[in-house]
């Protein structure tokens, strides 16, 4: 968790490049970052080139004046590794630590994440630059928290990456027989007598685009292999800050609904999670509060920081709209509402070159304090002092869990059909926007997970089901619990290898449905079904299945083609719960609907009814409970209060009728006692 023995409020602050400035403006920061409320600064994100200019040569000189005035101007810092950009020097005396990419080129030295995971160069001066900064600086008592490297991500395919896979598997298999029967590799001819035969999927073997491969079970553990190789250079470093600074809390940033790395796994060697929101110029709130959902699920339900956000505009989406007045403190406070205890930025001042001289900053390129971002920030900076220790360390409490997995993920999406346009995340989505708009509280958990503190817990497109996942749902039911699932689930195991005996699987029995087809319509064709009196369209995927104990739910199943008639919302008895089965992708009318009468029945009850655009979430601890009212529109709205509390920003007590001006937040603290 947060090491709040060290945090008094909510820390403020980001990422501060000072390497890219002479020694002149440094006091200069000091004095905006003191007017803007700014009490923490991530420092040496990408130094490893001039702290370490040849391979035994260390030059701390400009970071140790770095850290004084820091220290001198009563500062916390987040002290990063500097490892995610290794130098150049490195790159040309050891060309092992430069990545091969998908289309099999070796990179020359450029660009950020440029690293092999498996390189022997990577995973020695990694660490050992680690070590030496942890050494140096362990007496640094404003040092609150480590960052090693920055985002990590990305893949290679060069020759120590495939050794690495071979012991991997190796590892994981035991025998080259299992691994063939895995692999299904008996289909095409692909059996394979020995370790050495197993090459890397990319373009040059497996694949025939990088989403589509011919062997998805070779392809499914490449995935998992390269998540693996990452995290070992995470923990690395991690060990090597630990060697000397046991108590250090050390994290990583990671990037929400990230493809590339199983973040459930990674989470189990962070001291605390923290992530980086840049959500595109088209997401929707609620879209925006599943990622921060989805980083307080992987914590088990603890507080986590956020890492990076611009004050102002990314530099990397298609158009890169300012956020409005008003929409950077909105954010902000939504971060703060789903299980944030920090609110950090990137970058402090803006950089004058490169591809990030247009990203956002709390300083601009004028220089000064008159400017309207800077503004915003300043009164943001007074308000989370005005907070203090307040909200820190409060807790999400729900009794609703969505469930996810990366590998499930993957799989899914290298599946070789039923369509191109069946996306994870996508109906992932659907579930929880209509969740969230009608201000639920949510869990995103894995499947593995305790599930007993949960009333209902739904999982979308749970196409693969590892071993143990199934039971853990049955009991789940059995003992009362309400089970949501949809189309194309329990089709394969943990390898991708189908699950015989009929759909849905391991789930079969769960469900009392047995899925005979997939039909798969086209961009632009729609089906339709009607519940409880109106009508709904069915699309992507309509599931054509047979009653085993399940009831159709309505009497109306699809409306057209040679399966009208057939079931598309099922419901199941089990022990003393029940099992529902959606058998078609539909629009977010239906999701509320189904949806809010589930939770009902379980007496769930969402934060509160407020008008469309406004979100209320909640935090408590042992005293309070916080609720959080955020305006995402562009009018002024009004909600009503059906309780007694105090708007803790302002610090007086919550009106019944709480005004709330465009893009404003209110938070209303209510005593549990």
């Amino acid at each position: 968790m947060l090491p709040y023995d060290k945090l008094k409020k909510i820390v403020y602050g980001g990422d501060y490049n000072p390497e890219q400035w002479d020694e002149a403006i440094w006091e200069e920061d000091m004095r905006l970052f003191k007017l803007a409320g700014i009490d923490i600064l991530t420092l040496n994100v990408f130094s490893w080139a001039a702290i370490q200019p040849s391979e035994d040569t260390y030059d701390f000189d400009r970071l140790d004046r770095i850290m004084e005035l820091v220290r001198k101007n009563g500062m916390k810092v987040c002290m990063a590794t500097s490892t995610g950009a290794h130098p150049a020097w490195m790159a040309k005396r050891h060309p092992d630590i430069l990545r091969v990419d998908f289309e099999g080129r070796k990179r020359k030295f450029g660009g950020r994440h440029n690293s092999c995971p498996n390189s022997p160069t990577y995973r020695t001066y990694a660490p050992r630059l680690a070590e030496k900064l942890a050494e140096r600086y362990k007496e640094y008592d404003n040092i609150v928290v480590w960052h090693i490297a920055n985002e990590f991500g990305g893949e290679c395919y060069c020759e120590n990456c495939e050794k690495a896979f071979r012991s991997w598997l190796k590892e994981k298999y035991q025998t080259i027989d299992k691994l063939n029967q895995v692999w299904d590799t008996a289909f095409w001819g692909h059996t394979f007598y020995d370790w050495d035969e197993v090459v890397v999927p990319n373009a040059l073997s497996e694949h025939f685009e990088e989403d589509f491969t011919m062997f998805q079970g070779i392809s499914l553990d490449y995935r998992r292999f390269n998540s693996d190789s990452i995290l070992d250079c995470y923990r690395l470093e991690y060990d090597a800050i630990k060697r000397v600074q046991p108590d250090a809390s050390i994290t990583t940033n990671l990037m929400g609904f990230f493809k590339g790395l199983d973040y459930q796994k990674w989470a189990k060697y962070m001291d605390f999670i923290s992530w980086d929101n840049y959500p595109q110029i088209d997401d929707s709130y609620a879209r925006i509060a599943m990622s921060h959902d989805l980083m307080r699920g992987i914590s088990h339900g603890e507080p986590f920081a956020l890492m990076e956000q611009t004050p102002s505009v990314t530099n990397w989406h298609q158009y890169n709209a300012l956020k409005r007045p008003g929409v950077m403190r909105l954010w902000s406070y939504q971060a703060v509402a789903h299980g944030a205890d920090t609110v950090m930025f990137f970058q402090m001042r803006r950089s004058i070159g490169a591809c990030e001289k247009y990203h956002g900053a709390v300083i601009d390129h004028v220089g000064n304090e008159n400017t309207r971002v800077f503004r915003e920030i300043s009164a943001l900076g007074e308000e989370l002092e005005k907070l203090g220790s307040r909200t820190l360390g409060a807790r999400t409490k729900t009794k609703i869990a969505l469930m996810m997995t990366w590998d499930n993920w993957w799989a899914l999406e290298y599946s070789a059909g039923p369509s191109r346009d069946l996306k994870y995340i996508t109906e992932f989505t659907r579930y929880y926007e209509a969740l969230r708009n009608m201000n639920y509280d949510v869990d995103i958990i894995a499947p593995q997970d305790d599930l007993s503190g949960y009333e209902v817990v739904i999982a979308p497109l749970l196409y693969m089901v590892r071993e143990g996942e199934d039971e853990n749902i049955r009991q789940f039911v059995k003992r009362g619990g309400t089970f949501v699932t949809s189309f194309f689930s329990g089709i394969v195991q943990e390898n991708d290898l189908v699950i015989t005996g009929g759909y849905p699987g391991k789930l079969r029995d769960i469900l009392g449905i047995w899925v005979e087809e997939q039909d798969a319509l086209p961009r632009n064709a729609k089906n339709s079904f009607i519940y409880k009196g109106k009508e709904y369209p069915a699309f992507l995927l309509c599931d054509l299945l047979h009653l085993e104990g399940a009831r159709q739910i309505d009497a109306s199943g699809y409306g057209s083609d040679f399966y009208q008639g057939s079931p598309v919302i099922t419901e199941h008895k089990l022990g003393d719960g029940k099992a529902y089965y959606v058998a078609t992708a539909t629009d977010e009318a239906f999701y509320r609907v189904f949806l809010k009468e589930l939770c009902d029945v379980k007496g769930i009850l969402p934060v509160m009814d407020t008008p469309e655009g406004v979100e209320a979430a909640s935090r408590e601890n042992e005293k309070e409970r916080f609720i959080f009212l955020l305006n995402h529109t562009n009018e002024t709205k009004t909600v009503d209060l059906s309780w007694k509390g105090t708007e803790i920003i302002s610090e007086q007590p919550a009106e019944k009728q709480l005004v709330l001006d465009a893009h404003d937040v209110k938070i209303v603290a209510v005593s549990k006692n």
